[in-house]
């Protein structure tokens, strides 16, 4: 009889400073803020696209953390979704939007 196997997946030191790691890191983070957010507003992709003025194509690919988080684009999806950006490297996720209080 098997005890089975559990893989765990340590990533060095070393590669959690490469930019390339770190730019993919904040592509999950920024792509897993704008799911949640659109979630908790009960929104569909094309609800956000509307209201963001961008494509259902790009809000898809936005949540897919194929788009780099650009300045811009933090800013007319915090709009659009009716939040705060907040962007902290020191924290896990490094980055969320925020509701405004009511």
């Amino acid at each position: 009889m098997s005890s089975g196997y559990h893989t765990s997946w340590r990533v060095p030191a070393e590669h959690r400073e490469d930019p390339a790691y770190r730019a993919a890191g904040r592509r999950m983070d920024f792509a897993q803020a704008v799911y949640d957010r659109r979630s908790v507003l009960g929104w569909s992709t094309a609800e956000l696209a509307r209201r963001a003025e961008l494509s259902e194509e790009d809000v898809e690919a936005i949540e897919e953390s194929s788009v780099e988080p650009t300045l811009e684009l933090i800013e007319r999806l915090a709009t659009a979704l009716e939040a705060g950006a907040r962007i902290d490297p020191r924290s896990s996720p490094e980055f969320r939007f925020e509701g405004y209080a009511a």
